[in-house]
């Protein structure tokens, strides 16, 4: 074909669209439409922006720790607070637990390779406990002594959500029968859960 009518082609694609741009900017139903996407796009670039860990998560928050036992029905109320800030190297992950600052952790929270997930706590004492950031959540499991803890923080709303289970690390029973299809199963005593709702301080 002659290339005149390539040409032509593209010049009546380019009148079409300018048609359909010009119905649209003159159509106040088209316009609202239109409108709605674009916040759409524009809120969701923000909320991606804000979203990030733990850039998002920087301040100091502060709230009440509930604990909760087996056989109690009552929690045990602590108040909790927690101090993030950026350091020289990652950020000042610092807790405080009790009335005026009875228990001061000043730990850090380093990456380990962020890229895949992984994050340390640094205890400054000798004590690394290693993170993971899944599902919106940094978590981990560590034992210590006679003890194994799981532990989550994520953000819920305006409030940073801490939860942690505290259990046996040694089982109270054992079940199964030791084959394919009734594998040894061990049981471990719930000694406690404890969540915290915490609120960022302006």
């Amino acid at each position: 074909m002659p290339a005149g009518f390539f040409v032509q082609q593209r010049i009546m694609r380019i009148m079409e669209t300018n048609r359909l741009l010009a119905v649209m900017y003159h159509s106040a139903p088209l316009r609202a439409v239109l409108l709605c996407v674009l916040l759409l796009v524009v809120g969701a670039t923000v909320k991606a922006q804000t979203s990030t860990f733990p850039g998002s998560w920087l301040g100091s928050w502060k709230g009440t720790l509930s604990w909760y036992r087996p056989g109690t029905d009552a929690p045990q109320l602590v108040p909790m607070q927690l101090h993030i800030t950026a350091a020289d190297t990652g950020y000042n992950w610092q807790l405080t637990y009790g009335a005026q600052a009875a228990d001061y952790r000043p730990y850090r929270l380093l990456p380990r390779d962020s890229a895949r997930g992984h994050w340390v706590i640094d205890e400054r004492n000798g004590i690394v406990l290693d993170q993971f950031w899944t599902g919106d959540r940094l978590s981990g499991a560590f034992t210590v002594q006679s003890s194994t803890l799981v532990n989550s923080y994520y953000l819920q709303g305006d409030s940073l959500m801490v939860e942690f289970y505290s259990m046996g690390a040694t089982p109270v029973s054992t079940s199964g029968e030791g084959t394919a299809s009734s594998p040894r199963v061990d049981s471990y005593r719930l000694q406690g859960y404890q969540k915290a709702v915490l609120r960022r301080e302006p």
